[in-house]
């Protein structure tokens, strides 16, 4: 029992780190409209690193999205969220240990850099050397391909998350502040989901070009949507979108519904 409340602070600690994270690059956004510069989540820690005692903070997110992925881990593999063993269940179990190994790659940056040693290729935006990776396996632009239609489904399940407000099945807000971190969590879901929506389309348009280079970051989808007609709003709402994004993690750092995984748990996930 002792170790329950450990796991719990793991796991917000790990929300508030990703919270960070989204809000840094979320204003890294609305300045880069002055001064240029990638809106990026590894940009967004080498920002943290320039500040003072930058290393200790950089170690702290990286510590922090460590817990992030051990929380993911969970809910994966352990179904700590009790998703229903069906279909859908498990679709969204599979798109969690996606997300735990995308974090790795952030994770070991910020560690890396935070100490100053160097874990190989992990980076916050590292699509193009995996996509790289991808495509020369066997069947790899195919692989490229599901990879991008996995990405646009679960950027369509994030808009349809927030705008029906499921979030709340997980996050229970309360307090006088309760509607503005609602307009959070609903914007920020929206608008992340639509920035994976234009991730998606980047890696299925690397696929039919066979070319890994294609495949963007949040820069790239950033700098697409600044492309579009009314380019500047949409940009301008794109960033606000991360930002927003970034606090709803923080708000989920605060609210979420933690649930440890129990060793009877942990016996079911072995047996299915």
């Amino acid at each position: 029992m002792q170790d329950r409340p450990r796991f719990e602070w793991l796991a917000r600690a790990g929300y508030a780190a990703r919270g960070v994270v989204y809000i840094l690059v979320g204003g890294m956004a609305l300045l880069s409209t002055l001064g240029g510069g990638e809106a990026d989540s590894r940009s967004a820690l080498e920002l943290v690193l320039d500040t003072p005692f930058g290393a200790i903070w950089l170690g702290l997110i990286g510590i922090g999205l460590i817990g992030f992925i051990v929380w993911r881990l969970a809910q994966a593999f352990l179904n700590a969220d009790q998703h229903e063993n069906d279909a859908q269940g498990l679709v969204i179990r599979a798109a969690l240990l996606v997300s735990a190994a995308t974090y790795t790659g952030l994770a070991s940056y910020a560690i890396g850099q935070a100490l100053k040693i160097s874990f190989g290729a992990g980076s916050g935006n590292s699509q193009e050397s995996w996509t790289a990776w991808l495509m020369q396996q066997p069947f790899g632009p195919y692989l490229v391909a599901a990879v991008g239609l996995a990405v646009i489904g679960a950027g369509m399940v994030q808009i349809v998350k927030g705008v029906t407000r499921r979030y709340e099945k997980f996050v229970r807000i309360s307090g006088r502040h309760k509607r503005l971190l609602e307009l959070f969590c609903i914007y920020g879901l929206a608008a992340r989901g639509a920035i994976f929506v234009i991730l998606g389309g980047f890696f299925l348009y690397a696929a039919w070009a066979v070319d890994p280079g294609q495949a963007g970051s949040t820069a790239d989808a950033l700098a697409w949507v600044r492309g579009l007609p009314f380019g500047g709003l949409l940009y301008a709402l794109a960033a606000l979108g991360l930002f927003a994004f970034g606090a709803y993690g923080v708000v989920e750092a605060r609210y979420r519904i933690i649930r440890e995984p129990s060793l009877s748990d942990a016996k079911h996930a072995l047996r299915t």
